[in-house]
């Protein structure tokens, strides 16, 4: 029976929708209608504008999942009425006037160092560099599709600063990457800590979790949305 429920599912950056490709059957065999935002990663309120332009158009309310970059992208787009609630998966929450360069910044040890801009301002992942940074605990040949077919960001995106983040007021997860290269985990875990997050749970995974252990990542947005 359909669960009057929508799941919405944000990437992150260097990527896609496709990210959730192990993620969306758990979710939909489980009774869930679930939408994929394709981000244009060309500025933060831009990205906020089109997850809402999604939410807008379905015909119930939303559960939002954002996975790191998408995490920012939640904390602005999740302030819609129509959302009920929150789930970050090795994801980046800002609090209001801060942006994801400060939180890459307070520590050393992110996968920042393997980043590199071109002419236009788009940031890149080195492609050499992807596996490690990224997502190690995936195979080579996943791992080398994935590289090959990174969507760059624009570094506004990063610098862009969040208003009033939607956590503030609605109910939160948030899923910890304990060997993530991109963002420190000591910096993931305050975050989890300061978003009051109903649940914190640690996996054994690089920074791309939803591909590398989608079952323990889909258990989690299932719960969060029972609970809903």
């Amino acid at each position: 029976m359909a669960k009057d429920l929508t799941i919405v599912l944000v990437h992150g950056a260097w990527s896609d929708g496709s990210q959730w490709r192990h993620v969306v059957p758990v979710l939909v065999e489980a009774g869930y209608k679930v939408r994929c935002v394709q981000n244009n990663l060309t500025s933060l309120q831009e990205d906020i504008d089109k997850t809402n332009d999604l939410i807008d158009l379905q015909d119930s309310n939303v559960l939002l999942v954002g996975h790191s970059y998408g995490g920012a992208v939640i904390s602005g787009a999740g302030n819609n009425d129509n959302v009920v609630g929150l789930v970050y998966i090795a994801a980046f929450a800002p609090d209001a006037e801060e942006n994801i360069a400060g939180l890459l910044e307070k520590r050393s040890g992110s996968g920042g160092a393997s980043i590199y801009s071109d002419t236009k301002g788009f940031f890149w992942i080195k492609y050499d560099e992807f596996h490690q940074a990224l997502c190690q605990d995936l195979d080579k040949q996943t791992a080398r599709i994935m590289a090959l077919t990174q969507r760059p960001i624009n570094g506004q995106c990063f610098g862009d600063k969040t208003k009033v983040p939607a956590w503030k007021n609605k109910p939160t997860w948030y899923q910890v990457s304990n060997n993530d290269n991109m963002i420190p985990v000591q910096t993931q875990k305050e975050m989890a800590e300061r978003i009051s997050a109903k649940k914190i749970i640690y996996l054994e995974s690089g920074h791309i979790s939803a591909v590398s252990q989608p079952e323990a990542v889909s258990e989690l947005i299932l719960e969060a949305a029972a609970s809903l």
